[in-house]
């Protein structure tokens, strides 16, 4: 916990459902800049506190889902900890003047190409760094976790679980980026962060990797309103589910008639 203590900086505090909802600060080894995320702990429990994190998508930061998702009451009642990492590395790095690429939309990738390749290392960032920081920061934590997100958190959730299936315990995504390497959003980031040999980008795709996995995964939730504007182009499931096996009854999907899943920049 010192070390711990010594490579964080607690920058917000709020009480919540008798929980509490922070906010840290640190310097990423793996992004080479200084990163935030929010992390909500549910009102103390003598029994062991398990994990969720949430993946927010395009143009968001870790405040989005902290302070729109209305989620503290019920994660304190189920004494469950959330933690809401932000979505790229931040700062005077490189960026673009589209919303939809660079800071603010990392796809949480491994970048292999310039000018992202030395900081837009977000996959390495969520698997392999983060955890060490917030683990410690969990009272009685039980080690058990679960990931979700929305929209290009939505991908990222499918791609950390399905690349991690001993890990997650379930994955959930509400209008997730199924296929990216088919949709306008996806070529536009895999062809920026990781080249134009289409078949690096099988690795960052969740309809690739669950192909590949084939029912060794987690139970996945994936639920997707038909109101969405970006439903046709972007978000479409069609491709995804035909790699679902028919023997496979850990994938649901569901379509919500009439219903928008966006939380707003």
């Amino acid at each position: 916990m010192e070390e711990n203590e010594m490579r964080i900086e607690r920058i917000e505090q709020h009480q919540a459902f008798g929980g509490q909802q922070l906010k840290y600060r640190h310097h990423s080894d793996s992004l080479h800049c200084s990163m935030t995320f929010s992390l909500y702990l549910p009102k103390p429990s003598a029994s062991p506190t398990s994990l969720i994190w949430w993946l927010s998508g395009l143009t968001c930061t870790d405040d989005n889902f902290s302070q729109k998702g209305a989620f503290q009451k019920y994660a304190s009642q189920e004494n469950v900890a959330f933690l809401i990492p932000d979505t790229s590395p931040r700062g005077e790095l490189p960026d673009d003047e589209a919303w939809d690429l660079g800071q603010g939309a990392g796809f949480y990738v491994n970048a292999t190409c310039e000018p992202w390749k030395q900081n837009y290392q977000m996959y390495d960032y969520l698997v392999n760094e983060l955890p060490g920081i917030v683990y410690d920061l969990i009272p009685n934590y039980s080690g058990k976790e679960s990931i979700m997100g929305h929209s290009m958190g939505g991908h990222g959730a499918l791609i950390v679980g399905l690349k991690q299936p001993e890990r997650f315990s379930a994955i959930s995504a509400f209008a997730p980026i199924l296929n990216p390497s088919n949709v306008p959003w996806g070529k536009k980031a895999f062809t920026a962060y990781l080249g134009t040999d289409e078949t690096t980008w099988k690795t960052w795709d969740a309809t690739e990797l669950l192909q590949k996995v084939g029912e060794i995964h987690p139970p996945i939730l994936l639920t997707q309103g038909t109101a969405d504007p970006f439903y046709a182009v972007q978000l479409n499931e069609t491709a995804f589910l035909a790699n679902v096996k028919d023997t496979d009854e850990q994938v649901r999907y569901e379509k919500k008639k009439g219903m928008t899943i966006v939380i707003s920049p």
